[in-house]
């Protein structure tokens, strides 16, 4: 009998056939092991989750879009009924707050994107059917009928968990078996998240080795996994080092990775908005570099500000808030070690430091929240090292001369998630000189933000997680809002004079369920041919 917690392969909850080491989660807190000890998985759990994924694709992308988006509803409401368990798992092994964070913001988001999911299934809005009568062309966004395998992050235990989150739920309503890497900060979170969505599989009828989960791997067997052709595609939240590692091993098979890696979301505050609410600004800005100890992909980690009395004013405000800060809490020692290299980078590169919150001896993952500050000039003359990412609550001021330095700072970023412009709600007195900024802005980001800070991502159809190189790896979707982010786990298939009966039913004349379809450059829910 296996000394360590089973993996769920090809149906079933089993022993790890070949582990050799295992792991234990830790409490952040205390920085002490907690709960049992799970399989570091080993080449044949990694062979036998590809073997039955695979199987199970062809049948899964034939299943009625009725039974996958019962499935998703289903689930959503497993999680519900299991949230205070849920709850209590992911803040042992986390130290996230359960209220509101756990209970009233993740996990309610979570089930929220699992059923916009279940919506989009059934209005058959993710397929996007088009139809050129003329040419005789038909195409529509179908099922990769390949298996898709998505890694999990640290700082979302529920919302962007590789067994419940938002990849998780794209991948499924797009018709493809799911193989997820769960995090090794919060396995048993992932093991009762993977227990109930089993279950929810088997009572929808779906095929059981629709969803899979391997808690952990080592990182040369996770490339080689990302690296199988069998796989459609992959899923990715991580840190940079992470994410490219990975990316070159599936860009080597062909297989497409849509990879979330770093970002420090830039805030500009322009002169006018500071001149107005610098105070309040100041607090504002202090909450959103702290919320979750800093451990956000949209945590603000450059601040943009102008000299003169009031950008002064605004830094002894935020640096005051920084300085009687306690300690935060961090998820790991891991994460604790990147931060601390990170704050290396920025100082070694010209930053100094301008705050440092309160020590703390306790045990456990903590450090204090850091405000680091640098000139314009210095910042271009070092840009790519001064905007290295600090995954946690520490931020980079740069202090700018004029709009001029604004604008040359906003061409110096790379890709990033996030930008935004702090305005004038009194006058239009930086109206000008914000558009120039979000001129430069744009091509460098995903959304572009107004007046307010950038921490926090709205599940909506018309939000944009994603962004240019090297935030993600791909400036074309999204991993958040429904139904572009089922669109990155789908196929384009395009049907030249192919008769009626050999295609698909949204491809047809008739539209019985009344479906919106763009025929002939108009969007419609008519058959083909019905005169409006």
């Amino acid at each position: 009998m296996s000394a360590f917690a089973p993996v769920l392969i090809a149906g079933d909850w089993r022993a790890s056939l070949d582990a050799r080491a295992g792991f234990r989660a830790f409490d952040p807190i205390s920085a002490g092991e907690i709960g049992p000890e799970f399989p570091v998985s080993g080449a044949a759990d990694v062979e036998a989750a590809l073997a039955a994924a695979s199987a199970a694709a062809t049948q899964l992308a034939a299943c009625e879009p009725a039974r996958i988006a019962a499935f998703l509803d289903a689930y959503a409401a497993a999680i519900e009924a299991d949230a205070a368990t849920l709850v209590d798992l992911a803040h042992a092994e986390t130290a996230l707050p359960r209220e509101p964070r756990l209970a009233k913001v993740e996990l309610p988001r979570t089930t929220n994107q699992l059923r916009q999911a279940a919506q989009a299934v059934r209005a058959s809005s993710w397929t996007q059917p088009t139809l050129d009568t003329q040419a005789g062309l038909r195409s529509h966004f179908a099922p990769l009928n390949k298996p898709v395998l998505v890694f999990g992050p640290n700082n979302f235990p529920f919302a962007f968990n590789a067994i419940a989150g938002s990849d998780f739920a794209s991948a499924i309503a797009a018709r493809n078996p799911v193989i997820a890497k769960a995090h090794p900060s919060h396995p048993a979170t992932s093991r009762r998240l993977a227990e109930l969505a089993h279950r929810a599989v088997l009572d929808a009828g779906l095929p059981a080795a629709s969803v899979q989960m391997l808690y952990h791997v080592d990182n040369a067997l996770g490339a080689k996994l990302a690296g199988d052709a069998r796989l459609g595609a992959i899923g990715f939240t991580g840190s940079r080092a992470g994410g490219l590692a990975l990316k070159a091993a599936a860009d080597a098979a062909g297989v497409p990775i849509y990879a979330e890696m770093s970002s420090v979301n830039p805030v500009f505050l322009l002169p006018g908005a500071l001149a107005e609410r610098g105070a309040e600004l100041a607090q504002e800005f202090f909450a959103s570099c702290t919320m979750g100890s800093g451990q956000f992909c949209t945590n603000p980690g450059i601040v943009i500000v102008p000299h003169g009395a009031d950008g002064d004013a605004f830094v002894s405000a935020t640096s005051a808030l920084f300085a009687n800060a306690p300690a935060n809490v961090l998820f790991s020692q891991g994460v604790l070690d990147h931060f601390r290299r990170g704050l290396a980078t920025l100082t070694d590169a010209g930053a100094r430091v301008l705050a440092e919150g309160q020590a703390d001896a306790r045990p456990g993952y903590r450090q204090a929240p850091t405000l680091l500050g640098v000139d314009a000039q210095q910042f271009l003359a070092a840009a790519q090292a001064l905007q290295t990412e600090v995954f946690g609550p520490a931020s980079l001021i740069v202090r700018t001369q004029n709009i001029e330095d604004m604008i040359a700072v906003a061409q110096s970023f790379d890709g990033n998630l996030t930008g935004t412009l702090y305005t004038s709600k009194q006058s239009d007195i930086d109206e000008a000189a914000a558009a120039k900024i979000a001129q430069a802005l744009r091509p460098r980001i995903g959304r572009l933000i107004g007046n307010k800070m950038p921490t926090g991502v709205a599940v909506s159809a018309a939000m944009n997680h994603g962004g240019p190189y090297p935030s993600t790896g791909h400036p074309g979707f999204t991993a958040v809002g429904m139904p572009a982010a089922i669109r990155r786990f789908a196929a384009l298939h395009c049907y030249d004079n192919v008769p009626a009966a050999l295609l698909p039913a949204e491809l047809r004349d008739g539209n019985p369920g009344g479906m919106q379809r763009l025929i002939d450059g108009r969007w419609t829910t008519d058959d083909v041919g019905k005169k409006s």
